[in-house]
């Protein structure tokens, strides 16, 4: 969640009678016969937008809503390991549950029978229009989502329009919801953006360092033995010679041993501010007894989960652009429009990577498997590693096949970071609690260029190359051509 937009006005639930704030300068405005939004009128900070020859203001309203009016449905059937809980979590608080993972992640717990609240203050689509990029798929707004989902399945899930670095936003969706889990996807997850340009990195930071710290301090106030499932990076790790094990790892020295974080190496502003996440998570642990899960995930690719594909409306982006689009997912679309495979530099980058499909089957064995109170637990998310020559390799004899002539170029790297490395990480933990891993298929593959050849026609070539870079960032912020 960005700090870009912030709240002080009303947090409205369909299904209560309390309101929290009153604000006397008030609107309404009315949706449909299920969603009712109430909108304050004060005005909030301003929200700097660059042009292309002058820097434009304008000022957005947040505030929570819900799409809540009926009964809901038995809670999910997982269950906790601690002897001291006696049923799941029945309500999960998903952050960020309108971007990429967050969404997958949202229908998938609500099909498995939670209770499942949103809280997002939609800055994601916000950078699109900044940037001048947009999905390859085209995505319905968050309200239709949320309706459609209903429709179709019965399951509501209630939505929070507002910004987690605002506290007292926050707060009030924390005591309204009184959530059992916690999953923090809400983020500015992308190391280009945090390295266009001063303001960008200070945002990153500031946006997902605050966040964090809020949701523990929420946490400790209101819902003490809520579960926090937050999600992590494997770049936090960087590219070690040695195994990377899953966030702790023996060490003996001078004759002593301990049992240590495993070493961090961030390699861009954006992996830094997972660091101090970590970090910070990991005192409050301690401190004041939170439980914790952090989950630190690969590379996810993919488009389709059982719960998207069910209607058009409930279609998850897909980022193809050197900005937010990961490398799987942009060589399929770069393959769909007959350019080039764009691998950085000697392409022996090596990562894990996983289906986006395992990335909510991950969070929900997460939740259903709880941290023990006080317990700072780390999972390594991923089920495959490939090199980025590997995967150029994968796509081009899937692109063959379906009659497409892939070509792959070595493009100078924008990043600062190792071509050539060793990379072992484990990543058993997760296999151990029952994930059934969706190892990368020709079937797969098939399936990502077919969505990419489908969509060609939405496909912006000039977002394809990289045009952010790790040493040329500097203090003047950076605009967009159009």
């Amino acid at each position: 969640m960005a700090r870009l937009l912030s709240t002080s006005c009303p947090l409205d639930i369909a299904s209560s009678s309390r309101s929290y704030y009153k604000p006397s300068n008030q609107g309404s405005i009315s949706l449909s016969s299920s969603l009712s939004l109430r909108i304050s009128r004060l005005p909030l900070k301003k929200l700097s937008i660059y042009g292309k020859k002058s820097q434009r203001h304008c000022t957005i309203y947040t505030t929570a809503v819900s799409t809540s009016q009926e009964a809901k449905t038995e809670p999910g059937t997982g269950s906790y390991r601690s002897s001291s809980e006696a049923s799941t979590p029945k309500k999960v608080m998903v952050i960020g549950g309108d971007g990429y993972c967050g969404w997958a992640t949202s229908l998938h717990l609500s099909n498995k029978n939670y209770e499942v609240a949103i809280v997002d203050n939609l800055v994601r689509r916000l950078f699109d229009h900044q940037l001048g990029l947009d999905s390859l798929t085209p995505i319905s707004s968050i309200h239709n989502r949320i309706r459609r989902w209903r429709s179709l399945t019965g399951k509501d899930i209630q939505l929070y329009v507002g910004d987690i670095c605002d506290f007292e936003f926050l707060s009030e969706a924390f005591k309204s919801f009184e959530p059992d889990a916690v999953v923090h996807f809400g983020e500015q997850r992308s190391a280009p953006y945090s390295m266009i340009d001063r303001s960008r990195a200070i945002f990153t930071q500031q946006n997902n360092v605050i966040g964090t710290l809020n949701v523990l301090f929420a946490i400790k106030e209101f819902k003490e033995d809520c579960h926090l499932v937050k999600l992590g990076t494997m770049g936090e790790y960087g590219t070690p010679n040695i195994d990377i094990e899953e966030g702790y790892i023996t060490i003996t020295h001078n004759g002593r041993t301990d049992t240590l974080p495993y070493p961090k190496q961030a390699s861009s502003f954006y992996h830094l501010s997972k660091v101090h996440d970590s970090h910070n998570i990991a005192f409050t642990c301690k401190a004041w007894g939170i439980r914790a899960t952090d989950l630190n995930q690969g590379v996810v690719y993919g488009l389709r989960t059982d719960e998207t594909a069910m209607h058009e409306e409930l279609c998850n982006r897909l980022d193809y652009d050197a900005v937010f689009g990961t490398a799987l997912n942009r060589f399929c679309v770069q393959a769909a429009v007959d350019h080039p495979l764009t691998v950085y530099g000697k392409g022996g980058q090596t990562r894990g990577y996983l289906d986006i499909r395992d990335t909510v089957q991950c969070v929900e064995l997460a939740i259903a498997n709880p941290a023990q109170q006080g317990e700072f637990r780390v999972f390594n998310q991923f089920t495959e590693q490939f090199s980025v020559n590997q995967l150029a390799t994968l796509v081009t004899k899937a692109g063959e096949k379906l009659g497409l002539q892939v070509r792959t170029i070595s493009v100078p790297n924008p990043r600062v970071e190792a071509e050539e490395h060793y990379y072992n990480a484990k990543h058993t933990k997760l296999v151990e609690l029952g994930l059934k891993p969706h190892l990368l298929s020709d079937s797969l593959l098939d399936s990502l260029l077919n969505f990419a050849v489908q969509y060609k026609d939405r496909v912006d070539t000039k977002q394809i190359m990289p045009s952010v870079s790790w040493r040329k960032i500097g203090v003047k912020p950076k605009t967009v051509s159009a």
